[in-house]
């Protein structure tokens, strides 16, 4: 089978950074086109500065790395760095990046590669808030119908919101982003907190990681232990939620989730529930699906898979 192609546009973010590994050690299940960067966790002169970092770990330093976006759409940002550390890769203590970025803008790279590939078959993975993705499909429309999916980490209707009670944190910081990408009508499968809180890294499943003995092994463990205390003071949990490796889990093995097709609809108005993805799950609305809004998940298939494949970087 040949690899799917896709553009990772991430934030990273710990999580982030575990789903670029998973992504970049497994090249019979998908190809890294590139990955695009915006402002999310952290300011964007740190996701680019993570995202460099998280290629040189994997020894990849021939995946351009495109800097995107610096704010939102229409609201200033709001970062993390409660959740992330101050570099938003706290934890393990890794070197300073020596590659360069690559050249041009995240957006206009996004673009282009869309048209300069066969319609349908590319596929984006937003790891963060959607800027760079309504950015670029406001200034070239025509590149919805050419998007093979759009498979995002984001949402929340079951477990509510993370960053306020109805609202996570990706659609939060740019939910103008957010609304442009839902009504797209590109083909949309979502990761929500209703599927990411259910992927949670235990001890046995951290140490499984460190027990690897690789850099890679060594400091995916060191960033789930810094990440996961917040979440374990917050939630009275066993440990942090895994977030984005959902996404990339799903390109490789999409038997591990389960969900419907429905509609979802973005609040943009209310303050009070700015960013709520308002998931019609019941289907009690007349308003047609425009996502596959996904629910659950084989926690334990989908961490055997992250320890394979991590073991190979």
């Amino acid at each position: 089978m040949t690899p799917r192609k896709i553009i990772i546009d991430t934030d990273p973010g710990q999580d982030d950074a575990v789903a670029i590994l998973l992504a970049l050690a497994s090249p019979e299940d998908v190809e890294v086109l590139g990955i695009t960067c915006v402002a999310g966790n952290v300011p964007l002169d740190l996701t680019t500065r993570n995202a460099r970092i998280v290629c040189e770990l994997a020894g990849k330093t021939d995946v351009k790395v495109f800097a995107g976006c610096d704010r939102p759409l229409g609201r200033a940002l709001v970062t993390a760095e409660h959740v992330h550390g101050k570099t938003g890769l706290d934890g393990p203590d890794l070197p300073e990046p020596t590659m360069p970025l690559a050249d041009g803008h995240a957006v206009d790279f996004i673009i282009d590669t869309l048209r300069d590939h066969a319609p349908g078959t590319v596929t984006l993975c937003p790891l963060g808030p959607l800027t760079n993705i309504a950015t670029a499909l406001t200034k070239a429309p025509d590149i919805a119908t050419r998007i093979a999916k759009i498979v995002l980490m984001g949402g929340g209707y079951f477990e509510g919101g993370n960053i306020t009670p109805v609202a996570e944190f990706n659609i939060y910081v740019d939910p103008q982003a957010a609304d442009i990408v839902f009504k797209s009508g590109a083909p949309i499968v979502v990761m929500p907190l209703d599927v990411t809180h259910k992927a949670l890294v235990t001890a046995a499943r951290n140490d499984a990681f460190r027990g690897i003995g690789s850099p890679v092994g060594i400091a995916v463990a060191q960033m789930t232990e810094f990440f996961e205390r917040f979440d374990k003071e917050k939630y009275g949990s066993e440990g942090a939620p895994l977030h984005d490796p959902c996404v990339t889990a799903y390109l490789i093995r999409p038997d591990l989730f389960t969900g419907r097709h429905i509609n979802v609809e973005i609040e943009t108005e209310s303050e009070l529930t700015m960013g709520m993805t308002v998931a019609d799950w019941w289907g009690v609305t007349d308003r047609a699906p425009n996502a596959t809004f996904m629910n659950g998940i084989d926690a334990d298939g989908f961490f055997n898979l992250l320890t394979e494949r991590l073991a190979r970087l």
